[in-house]
């Protein structure tokens, strides 16, 4: 009675939460009294960049009360170290998400370009309001990704078992954080960059995004176009589509990453020993999750077992990262020809296995399901992926019920909860899209591009990595480093600015297990404690 009540209670709020997305999508110009505290710096205590420093910055829950609540921002620093005359202000950084920190970039990234011209900008991550290190930190069901977890799809009979849990979680997220949650999208997100800038009293900021980080830094350029100094935006998000209707471009753009693993693997049966057409390989994976429908394997050190959703959720991050294909590749020829289930344990832990607690899904639900308005009936659902599950059987029902708690979320808008996007006032922003992108799929960089007049676009045509940036990748990169630099631009004409050549596939290797490692040494990496940015296999600004 609880969660229902809470829900119900909630739901009154759809109405105001619709008001005031309206309203903050027709301002442009918020006032320069926002509440927000100020930024006292301190060392982070970080042995491998010891002048990075840290800071917890007040922000109002509600940025139409300025003077109302407030809430903590986890902000930090590298600071410029480039004579004054020469330095360039702030670039406030996001890896996507929604929701994923932000506070390994400015190291990483700052490492990544010539140091002449790192030095001269001071690099700034963040974690977006009720994630990570800012405080509070939302939780709603700690266990909800522990294993085994039902079978996503619909034909093992689990649906009524995963309505149940959507609903249970969209029930726990609202009796604990109803205060919260309405204020937790893009728009709010957006707003505490430019609290992050006053804080830093600059005048302009720089900006680099990616994955859902895009649709942040276009929704801040709209609010605040002439803040703006220089934007860059890496794996696109379309600036008007739903929600809903990006996740059916996913499934679609994951099943074609699927079907190209398949054909790599086959290409390579003298390692892997599972056939040399792509139909043995998709064989042998559902081989392997149809045997852990019965015999699931231990997840140690992550809790519970490895069924057949742990087993997908460790297989569709190799359509973000396609250096996880021999990995993947070696899970299946272990399991198929040697009965080891060992591989699959330790990609698991590396790639699936869930944090401490539910990371940054409050997060993603706040901000995704509280922008559309969802689909609210199971039977269109139910109907509808049907459909596309038809074509991209991969990825579709995983990506549903991923995403199903949005059909009970208390907290919904329109289409016109995302701002509309019309650049006006904005700079030229550099735009970066791979064609073959699975998360952000290439269709959103064009929508992007013609919805900002005078950006450039550059397109890695037979790109697959998500966030295609800082993969020593020099037509690319140094794209990036000239328009840091000074401001330069591809000067192409048409649509696309520049093309850039992909990256070669990998080598086919079999990923041997180490002697000393076994089921109960492995250790896991999740949302909320990732894999190195330096690891080849690490993927960032996961937006499901």
């Amino acid at each position: 009675m609880r969660k229902l009540t809470a829900l119900l209670s909630a739901a009154a709020a759809v109405a105001a939460l619709s008001g005031a997305s309206a309203s903050a999508a027709s301002d442009t110009a918020a006032p320069e009294d926002t509440g927000q505290g100020k930024l006292a710096w301190t060392s982070c205590n970080d042995s491998a960049t010891p002048a990075l420093q840290c800071a917890m910055l007040d922000v109002p829950v509600d940025y139409a009360a300025p003077h109302g609540r407030k809430i903590q921002i986890k902000v930090n620093r590298l600071p410029a170290t480039a004579p004054k005359d020469k330095q360039q202000g702030p670039i406030l950084l996001n890896p996507g998400g929604p929701g994923d920190s932000g506070l390994w970039m400015p190291a990483f990234i700052s490492g990544q370009i010539p140091q002449d011209l790192a030095s001269t900008y001071d690099w700034i991550g963040f974690d977006p309001r009720g994630t990570n290190g800012s405080e509070p930190h939302v939780v709603c069901d700690a266990s909800y990704f522990n294993g085994e977890r039902p079978d996503y799809q619909v034909s093992q009979g689990t649906s009524k078992a995963w309505l149940t849990k959507a609903a249970g979680y969209a029930a726990d997220c609202t009796a604990d954080w109803s205060w919260l949650l309405p204020h937790m999208t893009t728009v709010d997100n957006a707003r505490d960059m430019d609290s992050i800038r006053r804080a830093l009293g600059a005048k302009q900021i720089n900006f680099y995004g990616g994955s859902w980080g895009t649709s942040l830094g276009s929704t801040y350029g709209q609010l605040f176009p002439s803040r703006v100094r220089r934007m860059v935006l890496d794996s696109i998000v379309g600036p008007s589509i739903s929600w809903y209707d990006h996740n059916i471009l996913q499934d679609q753009e994951h099943q074609r990453r699927f079907d190209a693993f398949a054909a790599w693997t086959a290409k390579a049966d003298s390692v892997y020993h599972l056939g040399t057409d792509a139909a043995s390989i998709e064989q042998a994976y559902h081989q392997v999750e149809a045997a852990l429908r019965t015999d699931p394997v231990d997840a140690a050190p992550a809790p519970g077992k490895i069924g057949p959703a742990e087993f997908e959720d460790t297989f569709y991050g190799g359509g973000y990262n396609f250096l996880r294909w021999p990995r993947m590749a070696t899970v299946l020829s272990a399991y198929v020809t040697q009965h080891d289930t060992r591989p699959l344990n330790i990609a698991y832990n590396r790639y699936a296995a869930p944090g401490a607690d539910d990371g940054t899904f409050p997060a993603y639900n706040a901000v995704q399901c509280t922008e559309n308005n969802w689909p609210r009936d199971w039977e269109y659902w139910k109907k509808d992926q049907a459909r596309v599950n038809a074509g991209a059987p991969f990825y579709t029902y995983n990506n549903m019920w991923y995403n199903a708690a949005c059909m009970f979320w208390p907290y919904q808008g329109n289409q016109a909860g995302r701002l509309k996007v019309t650049g006006k006032g904005l700079p030229p922003v550099l735009l970066f899209q791979a064609t073959e992108d699975a998360a952000t799929p290439y269709q959103g960089g064009l929508a992007m591009h013609d919805a900002l007049p005078g950006s450039k676009l550059v397109v890695q045509t037979g790109g697959s990595f998500h966030e295609i940036l800082f993969h020593q990748n020099p037509c690319l990169d140094d794209t990036f480093t000239a328009y840091l630099r000074d401001g330069s631009l591809p000067t192409g004409k048409g649509p696309i600015a520049k093309t850039c050549a992909p990256e070669a596939d990998p080598a086919p290797v079999y990923v041997t297990p180490p002697p000393a490692t076994t089921a109960k040494t492995a250790t896991p990496a999740t949302a909320t404690t990732p894999l190195a940015p330096t690891d080849p296999e690490a993927v960032h600004g996961v937006l499901r």
